[in-house]
């Protein structure tokens, strides 16, 4: 059974910043790729940002330049640091790992941005 814990998100005014993390019951090195997703409310879940196993990132247009996804093997955790935020980043946000037996995704974490 692999669990994911995603934390951090909060209320942040536009310009902010916030740092979510997703801590995993088991070695983020044996993920292909780790990422997240959000969903806004009325809208589906959308990419955001992946890492894979090497290190290769991947993000959104909408967030590039702005986010940044990081890795700590040690710690079993994958960071998502979110600078720049606006209000159209209003989401939950989730942690998702891939392996070659599966996807597996963590609860959400609300994030939002307004003055």
């Amino acid at each position: 059974q692999v669990q994911l814990q995603a934390s951090g998100g909060g209320l942040v005014q536009p310009g902010g910043s916030l740092r979510l993390s997703c801590a995993t019951s088991r070695s983020i090195s044996s993920f292909n790729v780790m990422g997240w997703y959000r969903k806004a409310p009325g809208k589906q879940r959308d990419f955001v940002a992946t890492i894979t196993s090497g290190g290769a990132t991947n993000y959104a247009d909408s967030v590039k330049d702005r986010f940044t996804i990081s890795r700590d093997n040690a710690k079993n955790t994958v960071y998502l640091q979110m600078d720049s935020l606006k209000a159209e980043d209003t989401a939950v946000y989730y942690c998702n790992a891939q392996k070659t037996i599966g996807t597996f995704w963590g609860q959400g974490t609300q994030v939002t941005v307004s003055s």
